[in-house]
């Protein structure tokens, strides 16, 4: 069972891992081997992030069978899972919201919405029947411009907003009746990326009627972001003062190093590098632990960093073989994937 809620998550999307240790990856402390689900709760950790793909085309993860082994996994090391729906087939992010193909022969937006609030409803109803309910849902990912987007409609446009929160408000009532049935309070979430497109994002999703939600994600890389630190805190601050929600940090990252070191390109390179924290080990830690303290201080809940178990393996992406963030996870590529300095940052003294 997961712990008392904290006051603050702080947690790691570790939706890769099961696919990492299948290719032969190894993480250590020490020298030592370590169980990752086990070792961040270790250090810290109190909430697992994991996605959900409809039904997966690269390969077998992130299906609802990859993620009820993670949940398992989760649980058993006593974390609280952010469980992130993706309603899609694969990447679902600031540019691209492709429907699942199940659905793409639906021309109906009702029978859609069924759909929507169907596979919700099904997908958490199959989990508590194992004992897997996760505290948190997405109903959606980085949706900046809309959710569950035909792969023939144009992504460069403005929001149907009338179509986009008849479909976000399908998956919150979903998870609100899988609640009321189950006398749980499992809570929900929209996500944004980058603050900077937040603000108008859910002024938008408030004139359409999309309220009955607990928590705005946000997205925060320096790198794709116009803002910076400050700018992050005030814009947490307008969030939380004009909806009345929680606030958290879902995905974040910052390279230790500007180093490849397969031939899976690094995402994060030294054009990530931000003046006052080096590319380095001590700079990534640095970087989060000011993170935190700026999110803590305007009154958000939490911070979770985006694949910091994504070492390089064997394993081939959609795009390369090997991984395109070992420079920014936290374990060692040039030192047999030992645990970095940054792991600190899960008990930060400020």
């Amino acid at each position: 069972m997961a712990s008392p809620k904290p006051s603050f998550y702080l947690g790691a999307d570790l939706s890769y891992v099961n696919e990492l240790e299948d290719c032969g990856g190894i993480y250590r402390e020490k020298g030592e081997k370590v169980e990752p689900y086990g070792y961040f709760a270790q250090r810290g950790s109190n909430l697992i992030r994991l996605r959900l793909w409809h039904t997966p085309e690269f390969n077998k993860y992130s299906s609802l069978a990859d993620v009820e082994k993670s949940l398992k996994r989760a649980k058993n090391a006593g974390q609280s899972v952010l469980l992130n729906f993706h309603y899609s087939d694969n990447w679902a992010d600031p540019s691209k919201q492709i429907m699942p193909k199940a659905w793409q022969k639906i021309n109906n937006l009702n029978t859609l919405g069924d759909s929507v609030y169907n596979y919700t409803l099904s997908t958490l109803s199959y989990l508590k029947s194992r004992g897997l309910t996760p505290e948190m849902v997405q109903i959606g990912n980085e949706t900046n411009i809309g959710i569950i987007q035909h792969p023939d409609s144009a992504s460069n446009g403005p929001i149907n907003w009338k179509r986009n929160a008849f479909l976000l408000n399908k998956g919150l009532e979903a998870v609100g009746f899988f609640n009321q049935t189950n006398s749980l309070k499992v809570e929900t979430m929209l996500h944004v990326a980058q603050p900077e497109n937040a603000e108008p994002w859910f002024k938008d999703a408030y004139q359409f009627e999309v309220k009955n939600y607990d928590w705005v994600g946000l997205s925060y890389y320096p790198k794709w972001s116009k803002y910076d630190l400050n700018q992050l805190e005030n814009t947490i601050k307008t969030l939380k003062n004009t909806y009345s929600k929680r606030v958290m940090i879902v995905e974040t990252g910052y390279p230790y190093t500007a180093k490849e070191f397969d031939k899976a390109n690094n995402m994060l390179g030294a054009d990530a590098a931000l003046k006052n924290y080096p590319i380095s080990p001590e700079g990534q830690l640095s970087f989060m632990v000011d993170l935190v303290k700026r999110c803590k201080n305007v009154g958000a809940e939490g911070v979770i960093y985006w694949e910091p178990a994504w070492i390089s393996s064997s394993c081939k992406t959609q795009w390369g073989t090997g991984s395109h963030w070992e420079n920014a996870s936290f374990f060692d590529a040039d030192n047999g994937n030992e645990a970095l300095p940054v792991f600190k940052f899960f008990k930060p003294i400020f």
